[in-house]
């Protein structure tokens, strides 16, 4: 087993079987057969033929009178993977890009290995030829092309923002995302985790926001193998969503409900700001993420969290004005985290946002019954979409005249990567270097 091998099952399931990237990634990479270096490549492989799909598949119609949706998936693959190569990676040799692809054909799709072998080829004679649509002629195919993002999605965009904010939102939703460790300071301190981390040769930096958020800088990729992470030292969680609990500001001895928890980052989070003293509520539709939830509060030593497998689009009338706090991460589109789910670009469709504002609405509607006078409410997605994130609240506080907004732009400065001028926060890769994200904090009068 070769990475370039790993890589092409990892696309074909995400084409195929319709697997989410990282989980597919994660199962192939749980493989003993590789080394460090075999994982890297093959994770490099993946994301960088999904984050540019588009254009590759942009290339592949230029050199083959064959239309991609007739073409064997293996095959199509095979070709993707050599084509990034030979764009995007300059340290592998073309040759070796064109005979492993043509070498694993013979495993994989024999019949279509000459064709590989001819396409690739033809492509690398001819790479210089290759016509972009034109920039100022047609502004939206050539940012459709050059990002790997649908036109309809490039249109969306563009009627929202400026150009030039889109073209450098498009250029960041390709770019490998920070990674975020979330210390648990309930076991530890920031200054031993990132002695720890040394010792293995992994360079971290204390984050200028939070004192429990550590980057990344450079090392070992798979934190989750070490073990300080298995003793529950250590949580993978980036800083945005971090941003989410300390915002919400719970406190000890307080009843919380999260009542879209999984996969349960911010629910730990919280539990480890109320130094895990009081009670929180996780629910979520999905039974195996509520599992999870349940694993990582293990893990990290957690004791006041109760999951229930609840619809958040339901009231329950038992739970009514009982809640210190209560936080809704909606369910949303994830046009905030294209970095880390490149595969969400070509699964969205046009109308999807009309489907998902109304769960949307419904869901803090129903949550905010839940919120003690006094109390508060928080409401955070990961998209940078106004009609799943300002509107909503907009929308919610229209008709509850009983809640009004917090200003955390002005409460929570200090902790804010940016300049914010609303009272809601919205988070751009492009402009603040994390996810896309949104908060917004009410308070029950």
């Amino acid at each position: 087993m070769n990475a370039r091998e790993g890589a092409l099952k990892v696309l074909y399931d995400i084409e195929v079987k319709k697997a989410y990237s990282n989980i597919a990634l994660n199962k192939e990479l749980k493989n003993k057969e590789y080394t460090a270096i075999d994982r890297n490549f093959i994770t490099e492989l993946t994301y960088g033929t999904l984050e540019n799909l588009i254009f590759i598949d942009y290339v592949i119609q230029q050199f083959s009178t064959m239309k991609l949706h007739k073409m064997n998936a293996w095959a199509l693959n095979l070709l993707r993977l050599g084509i990034y190569q030979i764009f995007f990676l300059d340290r592998v040799p073309v040759f070796a890009a064109v005979n492993e692809s043509v070498n694993l054909s013979k495993s994989y799709c024999k019949r279509a290995s000459g064709f590989i072998n001819g396409v690739l080829r033809n492509i690398i004679r001819n790479k210089e030829k290759i016509e972009m649509p034109d920039k100022e002629k047609n502004f939206e195919e050539y940012l459709t092309v050059k990002y790997s993002h649908p036109r309809w999605m490039v249109e969306m965009f563009l009627e929202i923002f400026s150009r030039d904010f889109v073209e450098s939102l498009l250029k960041a939703n390709n770019e490998t995302p920070k990674l975020h460790i979330r210390v648990n300071t309930l076991k530890t301190s920031a200054d031993e985790i990132v002695s720890l981390l040394k010792e293995k040769n992994i360079h971290v930096e204390k984050s200028e926001y939070l004192p429990e958020a550590l980057v990344v800088k450079g090392g070992f990729s798979d934190l989750e193998e070490l073990d300080i992470y298995k003793q529950g030292l250590l949580h993978i969680q980036d800083i945005s969503s971090m941003l989410v609990g300390k915002i919400l500001d719970p406190k000890e001895g307080q009843f919380i409900i999260d009542v879209c928890s999984a996969p349960g980052g911010k629910t730990t989070h919280m539990a480890q700001l109320m130094h895990n003293k009081g009670k929180i509520l996780a629910r979520d539709i999905h039974p195996h993420k509520l599992e999870l939830i349940k694993k990582n509060a293990k893990r990290l030593g957690i004791n006041i969290i109760r999951t229930e497998k609840y619809n958040g689009e339901d009231l329950d009338k038992d739970l009514i004005e009982t809640a210190d706090k209560v936080l809704v991460d909606a369910p949303c589109s994830g046009l905030g985290i294209i970095m880390r789910k490149p595969e969400i670009k070509y699964r969205k469709k046009p109308d999807d946002t009309e489907v998902i504002t109304k769960m949307q609405l419904e869901i803090l509607e129903k949550a905010s019954r839940y919120v003690k006078k006094g109390g508060e409410l928080l409401y955070s997605t990961c998209t940078i979409h106004p009609q799943e994130n300002q509107k909503i609240v907009q929308a919610f506080l229209k008709k509850h005249c009983n809640f009004k907004l917090v200003a955390i732009n002005k409460e929570y400065e200090s902790i804010l990567p940016g300049e914010h001028k609303e009272e809601m926060i919205q988070l751009y890769p492009n402009i603040h270097g994390t996810d896309g994200f949104f908060i917004a904090k009410l308070e029950k009068k």
